[in-house]
């Protein structure tokens, strides 16, 4: 990795959009369309142009048209990468860090965090959300249409009912703001909206930014029948309901892109697709080669697959084998779009688009996996340090000091030779980098809210208690 080190500035520069660059009698790329899809806990190796058995014909067609971006990095649960993608910035500048926003939680994304939704709809993008959200909703102030977006579809929670849309026994499921009771299966709906918005949608007069992000494949493992029988033939339970749910997903992915044929719009729209985490194993994901799963530091927890796909401007059958952050995102969209950068929150994201369009380096000298309280990572060139102690705060019996880790991650991918003895060097100079965080690290908010309080009760409609902003 090459480039400069993201805190090594307090602010960073606005970048003016690409007309500001041109000759005056060239005419400017049109900016373009914005698809993101987020699938959730989508194991790395469970796509089909990644050797999975698992039968992903749209995304790997995606990938073949695009760009496979195979060191594409995430956050270990969902609600940290969410935050990530949003601003820009790491979960430790929120307090998000650590778990999940739980349905009772009394906190969401801070409010004086610009979004990836406002600052593309400040440059005159028509923003749409169908999916999951996952980013408060105990306050209206903290709901999607409040964060930038025209139009919101889908739950606020994770982990809903596939059929019923509740939550815990509260309903989950709203149209822009409002409870919305209808039936279907979440995957396939979430694409008829976004199919309907594509539809609906006047690309000659502004563009689109549609953020999509499935609930699909998270528990529970529910699917419609006529998907599991095409995986009959698998013998574990929960891995025959995980890729059914995965192929469902598939072939929605592959409905909206044929809207986008139909409307005109496919040549023009940028295409980009990830994991929100890496999968759950014991929920039949498959991470491939990769150690670990699901929340974990390791390759396998935050190592997702991830492709971008845009006609013209990203040669098919490109791999890009540069670590990239979904931090990325939102510097990288901003500057296509012409969208200004200066902000009073500095960024963490970098514009991958060099890396991605052009075979560049990656724009980072390191990455910050995640830094918790009792355990943190960070990957500097390839060297890869994980420091942990065990769950609690409290090092093993015998124990007086954390467990440290250190990978080659070109090396050893499946981070299984600890070099840690071997570069003592290394891991000081790691460490010294995590200090660095140590000190920016806003107190994980979870601590509030990572048990139900006493007395709870589940409201008849999530997003609907205390609706104080909006």
């Amino acid at each position: 990795m090459t480039g400069r080190n993201p805190f090594c500035r307090m602010f960073v520069p606005a970048l003016v959009g690409a007309s500001i660059l041109q000759a005056a009698d060239q005419k400017p790329p049109a900016r373009p369309h914005i698809l993101l899809v987020l699938a959730d806990d989508l194991g790395f190796k469970d796509v089909g142009f990644h050797g999975s058995e698992i039968q992903t014909p749209n995304l790997d067609g995606l990938a073949a048209a695009g760009a496979r971006l195979s060191q594409f990095y995430v956050q270990p649960v969902c609600s940290p990468t969410r935050s990530s993608l949003m601003t820009g910035r790491y979960p430790i500048r929120q307090g998000l860090q650590v778990g999940v926003i739980r349905p009772w939680a009394d906190y969401g994304l801070p409010l004086e965090e610009r979004t990836l939704a406002q600052a593309l709809k400040e440059v005159g993008y028509r923003t749409a959300i169908t999916g999951k959200w996952h980013l408060g909703c105990h306050d209206g102030a903290y709901l999607p249409r409040q964060r930038g977006f025209d139009h919101q579809y889908g739950h606020y929670l994770g982990m809903i009912d596939y059929f019923t849309h509740d939550r815990m026994g509260g309903l989950d499921w709203h149209r822009n703001g409002k409870a919305l009771r209808e039936e279907g299966y979440t995957t396939h709906l979430l694409a008829r909206e976004a199919i309907r918005i594509i539809r609906e949608h006047d690309p000659t007069k502004q563009p689109l930014f549609l953020y999509v992000p499935f609930n699909a494949v998270h528990t529970p493992l529910q699917v419609p029948e006529d998907y599991l029988k095409q995986y009959e033939h698998l013998k574990d339970a929960k891995r025959r309901k995980y890729a059914a749910m995965t192929t469902c997903m598939d072939d929605a992915i592959g409905r909206i892109l044929r809207a986008l044929r139909d409307r005109g719009m496919r040549d023009n729209t940028l295409v980009l697709f990830c994991s929100d985490n890496g999968g759950p194993v014991k929920n039949g994901a498959d991470n491939g080669p990769l150690r670990g799963a699901k929340g974990t530091l390791y390759e396998g927890g935050v190592r997702v697959p991830a492709l971008a796909t845009w006609p013209g401007r990203i040669k098919p059958g490109t791999v890009v084998n540069e670590p990239l952050h979904i931090v990325d995102w939102y510097p990288t969209l901003l500057k296509l779009a012409g969208a200004p950068l200066d902000q009073p929150l500095p960024l963490d994201g970098l514009d991958a688009w060099p890396a991605i369009a052009h075979g560049k380096p990656s724009p980072h000298t390191e990455i910050l996996h995640n830094h918790e309280p009792d355990r943190a990572a960070i990957r500097r060139g390839n060297f890869k340090l994980i420091i942990r102690v065990q769950r609690g705060g409290a090092p093993r019996r015998g124990q007086s000091e954390p467990i440290t880790e250190l990978f080659d991650i070109s090396a050893d991918p499946q981070e299984k030779n600890n070099l840690a003895e071997e570069h003592p060097e290394k891991v000081r100079e790691l460490r010294a980098g995590l200090e660095v965080y140590t000190k920016q690290a806003v107190p994980p908010k979870n601590a509030r809210s990572g048990k139900k309080p006493p007395g709870f009760k589940t409201p008849v409609v999530w997003g609907e208690t205390e609706r104080k902003g909006g």
